[in-house]
């Protein structure tokens, strides 16, 4: 008896190591084939342009072709599902956007965890989002704005993309930060939105910075301030809503790149070194530049901090607005 658990125990031990060795030659000759980047969109938004800029980069560092695969429905959770499911070996990857980090507070139910079903590899690009008014607004600025708001309370309403979309969460947060009451209305996308801004059939607007900009450039919009931790080199001139009267609010979309879960860590540093040598190339940080989005390019230790700090903080964003989850 005492010899068969010996053998059972020598032939799992076995199994453990082959398994390991197998894993590491795995990730030490990655990538071998093309390599799959889900975009849980339709082509032609922020997700998809900047998996589009990156690409053809980071096909050349690794050595393989990046195909890109847009797999839209649902705000995401179709491509976010079918990427979390997938083999973890490094062939499927996902690039997300803030919604990755809004749908677990907006769902009742996700079909996969947006923590423990995926493995953080890089941030690539931060989008900031912009406090934009129609020109008829008298404010000048953040301070003036807040005044403003406070003596017309629910007279005001500001526009979003959508239920649950990041303008529609930047601006109840700003309404709680600020003590203000505003009225949401709400579009089927963001260039509806922004039509009726400009018209003014809404005021106020939360949009992310490649939306708006050429609007505020010719002058149909007023950008007060810019939501982001810093100033967007898109718009150095024009103060973010921390430093103009509301301290401690920042909005912008991270736009990252996930693999499933328990993908081997050498497959990680390879994808990752890959984007950040991609980010470093002139013409692809000049492009993104122009799309109002900055490149970043994190290590995957700081994508997944980010990730889950922005998870927690839509969820309390969503409950202090007693906002009901579908």
């Amino acid at each position: 008896m005492r010899n068969k658990n010996a053998l059972s125990l020598y032939l799992t031990g076995c199994w453990i190591a082959f398994a390991a060795i197998s894993g590491s030659a795995t990730a030490q000759n990655y990538p071998v084939k093309p390599v799959r980047l889900i975009v849980p969109f339709v082509p032609g938004g922020n997700s998809d342009i900047i998996a589009r800029s990156i690409a053809p980069e980071m096909s050349k560092a690794l050595g393989q072709p990046i195909v890109i695969e847009n797999r839209g429905g649902a705000g995401g959770l179709i491509g976010t599902e079918l990427a979390a499911k997938s083999p973890p070996d490094g062939y499927t990857l996902l690039m997300v956007s803030a919604a990755h980090t809004i749908n677990p507070a907006m769902a009742k139910k996700l079909p996969y965890d947006a923590v423990k079903d995926f493995a953080a590899i890089a941030i690539v690009a931060d989008v900031p989002a912009t406090f934009m008014v129609h020109p008829s607004i008298p404010a000048r600025n953040v301070k003036e704005f807040i005044v403003l708001a406070r003596s017309r309370p629910g007279e005001l309403n500001y526009s979003s993309a959508g239920r649950g979309s990041v303008s529609h969460l930047s601006g109840e947060l700003f309404s709680s930060m600020a003590k203000v009451k505003m009225v949401h209305i709400a579009y089927k996308g963001s260039g509806a939105s922004v039509i009726d801004l400009i018209a003014g059939h809404t005021q106020v607007q939360f949009s992310s910075m490649p939306v708006v900009l050429p609007h505020a450039r010719s002058g149909r919009l007023k950008m007060l301030a810019q939501a982001g931790a810093k100033r967007s080199p898109a718009a150095p001139d024009v103060p973010t809503v921390a430093e103009s009267g509301l301290p401690g609010y920042v909005v912008s979309s991270g736009f990252s790149m996930f693999a499933p879960a328990n993908t081997p860590r050498a497959v990680i540093g390879s994808v990752n070194a890959a984007i950040v040598k991609a980010l470093a190339d002139p013409a692809v940080r000049n492009g993104l530049a122009s799309q109002g989005a900055d490149p970043v390019g994190s290590t995957p230790e700081q994508h997944e901090a980010f990730n889950k700090a922005e998870i927690a903080k839509w969820i309390k964003v969503v409950r202090e607005a007693g906002i009901q989850p579908e």
